[in-house]
């Protein structure tokens, strides 16, 4: 596929075909449906876990195959934007929610697709100013797919998370159902506590600026970027 936007295939009611992707000639990303993302990331993430909160859905193409989903949305808790970048409204930011790649992908796919990604989104939801992520320290590496896509870097922390039976769930499941019925549930039954395990994890704040004008008002201090791997 040649290098540039992707567009449906039939004029919206003004006129012009919808932006659906774009391909940077090696791969590409398209919007899917969310059942579609849904079912491939349950199916592969290692969280096996969906996110509510994704409302951008994107496939990942090689040769017309599909090789990944990214998904888009919403942080955990919507209205925390502002607390990132000062003045900053629901749909002023994205979270990278869920993105998962098969091992069939050669080198460097990911921050493709990522890159692939945003240039998308800048086209499609100009509102949009900036985007975070977070790499997981389960992934292995501290985030060096958003280092290779240019994205700042400011700092880590740590989360906890419970598994139970090979499932993993956030602590903010446990400790409010509204966040995860199921989960809250099946955490809090005290049928299951000798197989509730907690574990911490570091997570490593990334962040995108779209819009570089929104940098100066991030209220996070920028700082190096983490080595790739602990070798302790």
């Amino acid at each position: 596929m040649k290098k540039g936007y992707i567009y449906s295939d039939q004029k919206s009611l003004f006129g012009s075909r919808d932006v659906v992707g774009f391909s940077n000639g090696k791969l590409y990303v398209k919007e899917i449906d969310r059942n579609t993302a849904n079912d491939v990331i349950e199916k592969n993430h290692y969280s096996h876990k969906y996110y509510n909160l994704s409302y951008i859905h994107l496939g990942v193409y090689i040769n017309d195959n599909m090789v990944g989903v990214l998904q888009y949305g919403y942080a955990m808790n919507p209205a925390s934007g502002g607390s990132v970048v000062e003045g900053t409204g629901n749909k002023q930011y994205l979270e990278l929610n869920r993105m998962w790649l098969s091992d069939i992908a050669p080198r460097n796919s990911e921050s493709m697709a990522i890159s692939c990604s945003i240039k998308y989104i800048k086209n499609k939801y100009p509102i949009v100013k900036w985007i975070q992520s977070f790499a997981d320290e389960r992934c292995g590496g501290f985030g060096i797919v958003y280092q290779a896509c240019s994205f700042s870097y400011y700092g880590e922390h740590t989360s906890s998370f419970w598994e139970l039976d090979g499932e993993t769930f956030h602590n903010s499941i446990k400790t409010s159902r509204v966040a995860g019925p199921r989960g809250f549930d099946l955490l809090n039954d005290p049928a299951n506590a000798d197989r509730v395990k907690k574990y911490d994890l570091r997570q490593f704040r990334y962040i995108k600026f779209i819009d570089q004008r929104w940098k100066k008002k991030c209220l996070l201090e920028e700082k190096e970027y983490p080595k790739h791997y602990n070798n302790d």
